[in-house]
């Protein structure tokens, strides 16, 4: 499982020369399943495109204006408090996995599942709100952008996180 979250994780993030190999390569590692096979669709989708076609839409569907925020807590908490105390318990969490969630903030869903790959014990509030955020991130992309590739990531995340729930 660790592995498949990693990968996850990476498909998350920016495009990069050579990303696509090293996504491709991680996959093969990856146990069968249902989120094996809806990343497999993911990657066989962004290999059609051109580098600067998969940058432009990351880029549209995750970051700048995104028509999905990849961010776990702002998904179910918006700008409140209850997102900052999540934000405060996941830098502790990542500090204690040796976890740098780089430029990004704590709750961006690639930190997230980079962190659940490591953690033997992961926070349990994260946990318990994690099926609702990416239902959330979910509803909004498919509203937005229906043919959207990242579609096919969020519904591995969701069921590759969703044994965590009933741990």
């Amino acid at each position: 499982m660790e592995k498949l979250l990693e990968t996850l994780a990476l498909a998350l993030e920016y495009p990069l020369p050579g990303r696509l190999e090293t996504l491709w390569r991680l996959w093969i590692e990856c146990p069968r399943g249902g989120p094996k096979q809806k990343l497999e669709r993911f990657l066989r989708q962004v290999e059609t495109l051109a580098l600067e076609e998969w940058e432009e839409l990351y880029t549209r569907t995750l970051d700048l204006t995104p028509t999905t925020a990849p961010y776990v807590g702002f998904a179910v908490y918006g700008e409140s408090y209850q997102r900052g105390e999540l934000l405060a318990a996941l830098v502790g969490a990542f500090r204690e996995e040796g976890i740098d969630p780089g430029s990004e903030l704590p709750d961006h869903l690639a930190n997230v599942l980079r962190y659940l790959a490591r953690a033997k014990n992961p926070l349990p509030e994260l946990v318990e709100i994690l099926p609702q955020a990416l239902a959330a991130m979910h509803k909004t992309l498919k509203t937005l952008d229906a043919k959207s590739p990242y579609l096919l990531v969020l519904e591995a995340a969701s069921e590759a996180v969703s044994g965590l729930v009933r741990r």
